[in-house]
C-alpha cells in the first residue's frame, strides 16, 4: 500500500506543468520541499540542475549514492500568435508526428489570477486548444515535429508551457494516470526517499541530482558532467520511468537496468545495487524487483558512464510512453503502478543506508570465481600440457 505522504508528493509533482528548458514549476517545488527539511541542503549548478545533499550523523560513507531523475516531460512552448484564432508553438520531445493533428492540448496561463492549479500551490489556470497543423524536420533519418499550430483564442504570452490535455493525476486501482509520469514520478521518488531519510533520522550521506532538458538530448545531465556537479566519488543511480516491455511487466516490481539502447552500465555498480535489493527481499518477503535490459531507449545512466562516473540505472515500467497510446493510435495519459513506485522508494532508502562498502568490484562474483578456481586447481596443475594423464576419470552427466 502506498504511503499517504508519498502519494501526496507524487500527485503534487504530477500536477505541475513542465517541458524541456521550462521546468521552473518543478524546480520551485523541489526547492520548497528541501528547504522544509533538516539535514538537506540544495544548490544549483550553472545549468540550473539541482543537487541535494543529505548528511546526518558522523558515519563515514566512502562511496555515497547519488540518485538522479530529470524534471522535464515532452511539451509545447508558445512562440507567437498567428491570428485571432491560432497560436504557434515549439514542440520539444520525442513523439511521432501522427499523434499531433487533431489532438487536444492545454497551456498553463501563469498570468491568470482567477484560477488555481489544484494541489500544486499555483494560482494560474489551464486553457485548452486543438492542434490544427504541424511542421516537421528529418533528423538522423527520423521525422520529428518542430512546431505545432494550435486553435486557441485566449492570449498567452511567449514562453507559456503546454502539455497534452489530460486531467490532474488520478488513481485507478493500483495505477496512477497523469499528463506526464516520465520522469516527474522519478523526481517524486527521490523526494520521498529524502523525506524518509530525514523523518527516520538515518545516519548516512547521500545525494540527489535533478536534471533539466533530458527529453531533447540529456542536456542537463551532460552539463552536470562537464561541471562535475556530482562529486566524483559518488555511485550514481539514474531513476527513469521506462516504456514497459514484454519481459519487464508493470506491477512486478521496480527494475534494475543493466543497460539501455545505447550502452550497458558499470557492472560492479549494477551488482552492488542488486545485492542491496536481494538483502531487502530476504528480510521482507513483500519486496520484489526485476533485473532487465531496458533497451527501448537511452537514459541518463549512459551519459554518466560515458563521462567517467560509476553508474547504473533503475526504473519503473511506464504505460503510454511519451503519451503515445499505441493500441488506440492517439495520445493518452501516462501511467505507472503504485506498488512499483513505493517499492522503488524503499529500495532507494536501503541503498542510501546500506552498510556494505562499495570499492568498485563485485565481491560476490569474485568469490564465486575464486571458488571455481580452487575446486579445479589440482586438475588444472596435472593437466597443464593439455591432457589429463594420471587424473581420476570423471563421468560427465552430459554423456
Amino acid at each position: 500500500m502506498l504511503n499517504a505522504r508519498h502519494l501526496a508528493t507524487l500527485k503534487q509533482l504530477l500536477s505541475l506543468p513542465t517541458a524541456p528548458f521550462a521546468e521552473r514549476h518543478v524546480i520551485a517545488a523541489i526547492l520548497r520541499y528541501c528547504r522544509s527539511r533538516t539535514a538537506v541542503k540544495a544548490s544549483r549548478d550553472t545549468a540550473g540542475n539541482i543537487l541535494v545533499h543529505y548528511r546526518s550523523g558522523k558515519r563515514d560513507v566512502s562511496r555515497p549514492f547519488c540518485l538522479t531523475a530529470h524534471m522535464d516531460h515532452p511539451g509545447f512552448i508558445v512562440e507567437e500568435r498567428l491570428d485571432k484564432h491560432t497560436i504557434r508553438t515549439t514542440w520539444r520531445g520525442g513523439v511521432k508526428p501522427e499523434y499531433f493533428v487533431g489532438a487536444r492540448v492545454r497551456f498553463y496561463d501563469e498570468t491568470a489570477r482567477n484560477g488555481r492549479l489544484r494541489g500544486a500551490g499555483l494560482s494560474g489556470q489551464w486553457v485548452r486548444g486543438k492542434i490544427e497543423s504541424i511542421a516537421t524536420a528529418t533528423l538522423s533519418g527520423i521525422d520529428r515535429v518542430q512546431t505545432a499550430d494550435v486553435a486557441l483564442k485566449p492570449d498567452l504570452r511567449s514562453g507559456t508551457i503546454g502539455m497534452w490535455d489530460f486531467p490532474d493525476p488520478v488513481v485507478r486501482g493500483q495505477r496512477i494516470y497523469a499528463r506526464g509520469c516520465d520522469d516527474i514520478a522519478g523526481c517524486a521518488a527521490l523526494l520521498c526517499c529524502l523525506d524518509e531519510l530525514v523523518r527516520r533520522k538515518i545516519e548516512t550521506e547521500a545525494y540527489c541530482l535533478f536534471t533539466r532538458a533530458e527529453e531533447v538530448g540529456f542536456v542537463g545531465a551532460i552539463a552536470a558532467c562537464r561541471e562535475m556537479t556530482i562529486p566524483d566519488h559518488c555511485l550514481v543511480v539514474s531513476m527513469e520511468t521506462s516504456a514497459q516491455l514484454p519481459h519487464a511487466p508493470m506491477g512486478a516490481g521496480p527494475i534494475l537496468r543493466v543497460g539501455d539502447k545505447a550502452t550497458t552500465f558499470t557492472p560492479a555498480a549494477t551488482a552492488h545495487v542488486r545485492r542491496v535489493a536481494d538483502k531487502l527481499a530476504a528480510a521482507d518477503k513483500s519486496f520484489k524487483y526485476q533485473r532487465r535490459l531496458m533497451d527501448g531507449g537511452t537514459c541518463e545512466s549512459s551519459v554518466f558512464c560515458e563521462f567517467g562516473y560509476t553508474a547504473t540505472g533503475t526504473c519503473v515500467a511506464l504505460g503510454n510512453y511519451h503519451n503515445m497510446d499505441t493500441q488506440r493510435g492517439r495520445v493518452g495519459a501516462e501511467f505507472i503502478d503504485l506498488s512499483d513506485f513505493e517499492l522503488m522508494i524503499r529500495w532507494f532508502v536501503e541503498l542510501c543506508r546500506a552498510s556494505d562498502p562499495f570499492d568498485g568490484t563485485d565481491p560476490v562474483l569474485r568469490a564465486n570465481f575464486e571458488r571455481l578456481e580452487e575446486s579445479h586447481a589440482d586438475l588444472l596443475a596435472r593437466s597443464r600440457h593439455g591432457d589429463v594423464t594420471g587424473a581420476r576419470p570423471i563421468r560427465s552427466n552430459l554423456l
